[in-house]
């Protein structure tokens, strides 16, 4: 199977060419040019390279018919990521798509007409930029072409990968049930995923140079408008993996108001099987309350064998999202947007709300996900204590 596309000269194809190749040039030029000048924060720069990236942008979706739009569900979703970079450029250099009139009417329309029948949100999504990100000839789809940006989405794809693979080992638990020998097999291989995941975070944290990444590429995930409703930008956190662990495990639950909330609102930025994966997961139920009810069996040694790999899930699971708040938001949002001016912090998250409302909802799903030991939040810390206690052949206290 070939990772090369198809040379016929569709409409598509050219839009699709030019993104990965002028589109790229015209945005690393802006971005020089922003770096360059003594407040990096301001676009008010570069008016040529805006309107060139625009004009051009706009006469190559101007030609896209009815026939473009009705391909294959995988098509469409990747020319949703085509139109969606294109977007979220123009947001990113503050060539300004209001919800009254749209700078950009071919784009907005079938960004629309392409995110309706998906179910998705008509921008580009997470997923775009790495799971369902195609290379032609080594090269993936970036914005802006810089070193940093690679980086960046590397390690964030493979991390998301290894997301991945622990909770399709934990989804296959419940058929077999938590007494099975090869639960603790699979739950082995989430704990093993995880630890890589967290490993890969330890790797981004080191090789990703902050300021060019604040101010170079993060400014492309921005909320912006589309039609007449705004949407949040990509969030790293767009992915089905995510929730699944938090609720196969039983540290989160639907049943909890805000972690609901935060799990309805990122259905429209997920893919359409990734939906109907986290659809699945919440239907099963949670490993901790399972070993709970069978704590009356904790001498036996399949309880012994299999809460234990249970645990080290959690502890892994736990020290991922510990490091992704406490070093990777610290590092390369918090501490760089202290140092920006008030004037220049609308929209400095990808999700939408004012920098800290974001960073005390991380902190409330960090502190979940290590079943910490808090009293103005729900946690499983008292049932993860008790388990711990009876693997180590103590009483409960």
């Amino acid at each position: 199977m070939t990772d090369e596309p198809n040379l016929t000269h569709t409409p598509t194809m050219n839009f699709r060419t030019w993104i990965r190749s002028r589109f790229v040039e015209l945005n690393a030029a802006l971005e020089d040019l922003y770096w360059n000048q003594e407040n990096r924060n301001s676009t008010a720069v570069g008016s040529e390279l805006k309107s060139q990236l625009v004009s051009e942008g706009e006469g190559f979706l101007s030609k896209l018919s009815s026939a473009d739009l009705a391909g294959a569900e995988s098509e469409r979703f990747e020319l949703l990521g085509d139109v969606g970079y294109f977007m979220a450029a123009c947001r990113r250099h503050d060539i300004h798509v209001t919800t009254s009139k749209p700078a950009l009417p071919h784009a907005t329309t079938i960004a629309l007409q392409l995110g309706a029948p998906l179910g998705t949100a008509p921008r580009f999504l997470t997923a775009h930029m790495e799971t369902h990100n195609p290379a032609h000839n080594g090269t993936y789809r970036t914005f802006t072409g810089l070193d940093v940006e690679r980086v960046f989405l590397d390690y964030n794809t493979r991390s998301a990968f290894e997301y991945m693979r622990a909770a399709d080992a934990l989804s296959r638990i419940a058929p077999l049930g938590i007494s099975h020998p090869v639960t603790s097999d699979l739950l082995a291989q989430a704990a093993a995923a995880l630890r890589s995941a967290l490993e890969l975070n330890h790797e981004l944290s080191a090789a990703l140079d902050v300021d060019r990444f604040f101010f170079c590429v993060r400014p492309y995930y921005k909320p912006h408008p589309v039609g007449r409703t705004e949407y949040r930008g990509a969030n790293a956190g767009d992915f089905a993996a995510f929730n699944e662990i938090d609720t196969l495990l039983g540290l989160c639950s639907m049943s909890e108001p805000s972690y609901a909330q935060v799990v309805l609102e990122k259905i429209p930025y997920l893919v359409p099987e990734d939906r109907q994966r986290l659809r699945r997961s919440l239907q099963q139920p949670c490993l901790l309350d399972a070993f709970m009810a069978k704590t009356d069996a904790h001498a036996e040694p399949w309880f012994r064998a299999n809460v234990s790999a249970f645990l080290d899930v959690v502890d892994a699971h736990g020290e991922a999202a510990a490091h992704h708040h406490d070093d990777l938001v610290e590092k390369f949002i918090r501490l760089p947007a202290a140092a920006v001016p008030a004037s220049h912090l609308e929209g400095i998250t990808a999700s939408g709300p004012p920098l800290d409302v974001l960073l005390r909802s991380l902190e409330r799903l960090r502190d979940q996900r290590l079943a910490a030991p808090r009293t103005d939040i729900p946690t499983r810390h008292a049932d993860i204590s008790t388990l711990r206690q009876l693997v180590e052949g103590q009483q409960p206290q």
